[in-house]
């Protein structure tokens, strides 16, 4: 461009012929603006090119990665683009763990790093970005990335490196805290910080790197509070009672270069160097939280109003009423669990009374994790004023009258009396129904009447309807493996109505009226409901063979693409059998049942006590009508980490692999290949 511009200053603005001169000097400006439009041209990427999926490099660093000796607490890394650190509070972890926080900043092609804590002497520093770390363009992640000097004259280099998995449903755990302790006492966890840490990326993978030689046991820790221990039961935690010895050895893996996506061009074998173990498996659970607290009163209805505890209790709590008579006011309808307990009031004129004085005294855990008598005074506001209620009962009347007003003027039979209001359940059923199903009722308030002879269930065979016998009853919550009364909630409104279903068969539910009352004196009207139950040629059925089960508690899940269980079922001598499955695509999981109560249970780490053991069934399970499918199931066949299928893991890598997509995907639509 300098050249360019000293020939047209020499050869046409110094140009003997005036003429000539301007026709020259409009040439040469006019291949000026060209040259200068591709040149800005080039600048960017153009259009619909490709996305850049090279991460940044690092360049140089001060002091020098691998250093030793090192007193200097403010470090700097120097890279080959300009790049952006994404929460470097969550995601970059120093080791040893630092009780105040390290300052990070990114500026240009430069991230600082201000230690804030006294440098260990003899120490090995680590300061691992995960996948914070991006190029400031794409946003192509640097993965993985650990910078480490030492403070004395050796650095130690061994490495420690696993996943963490979520115990319950094996998603990948990211974020999460790994630790070493170098004490093999089950206190430390508690009560000192962790050695060395680093955090899982988007897969749950992490390398704990910069370990010296030893012997360790490897904690996770969901840290809420900072400081590098189990502090809290809300904190999310995994730990293995093994103990680890951290070495490397030599090791050879292939590696495999690509002509483009479908040929390649070479396998070669490649030496490296192993650290070992890097293939820990650690699964994270919540604890119970056991600890029994009030959390809070809520009156949505006028009718009723609820109470919330943190932990149920077997008795239930008392309540004095300080500005209304409490005795035989309330309906008690607690949850199965007793930490949630609804009071639905008897009387009309406490319901039409917007604040009640309630005065409440319950079972609550003291600092000490004891139970002792806890005593608080509420006053439970109705989110429904009375004076609002009888506003809108108004204008319901006004309403009403003008449209009879309406009728009547146009010679229409009308009504002279507003038509009481009615208890009209809510009928959860279709017009099809599964044959190992029931169909259930559902009431706004608790039933003070059920009369079940004005309750009929008609079947039709060929084209007459024939009286079918029925059962209804309340439905009854119990937590699973417990027996005693105290562990069972009867709903006192909801109701299921049973028979003995014929595939391929319709039938008619029928109900008189008056057939329910509430406790508040509102009847049923006259109701009915027709279905059929659907035919067995269109459902599918599943059988996994187990061998390995013999003699072992296994519970079978059978999901749905969302990963929700929608059937389950014991394993008996070795099998586990699904029937009636709708047409679909589905996954499975089992759970070890260990005692026996029909529920994963979670673990608990002051005994010791690991959460119940997970597994999937590695592949998608397409069910079609009229199939009978059965399948082989070895479940620790694949390691934890290789179980889930990838269709139904919610928690996915992050932002290299979306570039990479859309890259495939622009490939795609120009019909070459992916990778070039």
């Amino acid at each position: 461009m300098k050249n360019i511009l000293i020939y047209i200053y020499h050869n046409i603005l110094h140009y003997p012929h005036t003429g000539k001169r301007e026709a020259a000097l409009q040439l040469w400006m006019g291949l000026l603006c060209l040259i200068l439009l591709a040149s800005c041209a080039r600048m960017g990427r153009p259009d619909g090119g490709w996305y850049d999926e090279t991460p940044p490099h690092v360049v140089a660093a001060y002091p020098e990665d691998g250093g030793t000796n090192v007193t200097a607490k403010k470090v700097r890394i120097l890279f080959d683009e300009f790049i952006k650190i994404e929460n470097a509070t969550e995601k970059v972890v120093v080791s040893p763990p630092q009780m105040e926080q390290a300052e990070i900043k990114s500026t240009g092609k430069r991230i600082e790093v201000q230690l804030k804590d006294s440098l260990l002497p003899n120490t090995t520093y680590t300061i691992d970005f995960s996948d914070a770390i991006s190029d400031n363009n794409e946003g192509n992640p640097l993965g993985n990335y650990t910078y480490s000097f030492a403070t004395g004259d050796h650095i130690d280099t061994l490495e420690v490196a696993g996943c963490v998995l979520q115990a319950d449903n094996l998603e990948p755990v990211k974020g999460i805290l790994v630790g070493l302790y170098g004490e093999m006492e089950d206190s430390c966890f508690i009560k000192k910080p962790m050695l060395r840490v680093a955090r899982a990326d988007s897969r749950g993978r992490f390398i704990i790197r910069g370990v010296a030689p030893g012997n360790y046991r490897i904690y996770a820790l969901q840290d809420q509070d900072g400081d590098y221990r189990f502090s809290q039961k809300s904190e999310q935690i995994a730990f293995s009672c093994d103990t680890i010895t951290p070495s490397f050895c030599d090791a050879v893996r292939q590696d495999t270069t690509w002509i483009d996506s479908l040929h390649i061009k070479d396998i070669t074998r490649v030496g490296y160097t192993r650290f070992t173990p890097d293939n820990i498996v650690l699964r994270a659970f919540n604890e119970t939280l056991t600890d029994r607290f009030f959390l809070k009163a809520e009156r949505q209805e006028p009718d009723h109003f609820t109470l919330f505890f943190s932990y149920g209790d077997k008795s239930l709590p008392k309540l004095r009423g300080l500005n209304f008579d409490d005795s035989n006011a309330f309906i008690i309808e607690p949850t199965v669990r007793r930490d949630t307990i609804t009071y639905w009031l008897r009387d009309t004129t406490l319901v039409n009374q917007d604040t009640l004085s309630i005065e409440l005294k319950y079972m609550a855990t003291d600092t000490l994790g004891c139970l002792q008598p806890q005593t608080d005074t509420l006053q439970i506001l109705s989110k429904l004023p009375y004076a609002k209620r009888l506003k809108d009962a108004q204008k319901e009347y006004d309403d009403w009258h003008k449209k009879q007003e309406k009728k009547r003027k146009r010679g229409e039979p009308y009504d002279s009396i507003m038509p009481p209001r009615l208890l009209t359940p809510q009928i959860q059923i279709n017009s099809t129904l599964d044959p190992d199903r029931d169909v259930r009722l559902t009431f706004k308030c608790p039933l003070a009447l059920v009369d079940s002879s004005k309750i009929h269930l008609y079947t039709k065979r060929d084209t007459l309807w024939y009286d079918t016998p029925l059962r209804i009853s309340p439905v009854i919550e119990r937590i699973p493996g417990d027996t005693a009364t105290a562990d069972i909630a009867k709903s006192l409104r909801m109701y299921d109505i049973q028979a003995a279903w014929q595939p391929d068969t319709e039938y008619s539910l029928e109900m008189d009226s008056l057939a329910f009352a509430d406790i508040y004196g509102l009847h049923s009207p006259k109701l009915k409901q027709g279905f059929k139950v659907k035919s067995l040629d269109e459902y599918s059925s599943l059988v996994f063979t187990i061998p390995q089960a013999k003699g072992e508690n296994i519970v079978v899940e059978l999901l749905n693409q969302q990963d929700a269980a929608v059937k389950r079922t014991n394993v008996v001598d070795g099998t586990a059998q699904f029937f009636y499955i709708t047409p679909g695509i589905y996954y499975a999981r089992l759970f070890y049942d260990d005692n026996n109560n029909g529920v994963w249970d979670t673990g608990e780490y002051a005994t010791g006590r690991q959460p119940e053991l997970t597994c999937y069934y590695p592949d998608e399970i397409e069910c079609k009508a009229k199939w009978d499918v059965t399948l082989n199931w070895n479940p620790k066949e694949r390691t934890a980490e290789q179980q889930k299928p990838a269709k139904i893991t919610k928690q996915k890598a992050e932002q290299q692999r979306k570039i990479q997509q859309r890259n495939i995907e622009r490939a795609r639509k120009m019909g070459i290949p992916y990778p070039f």
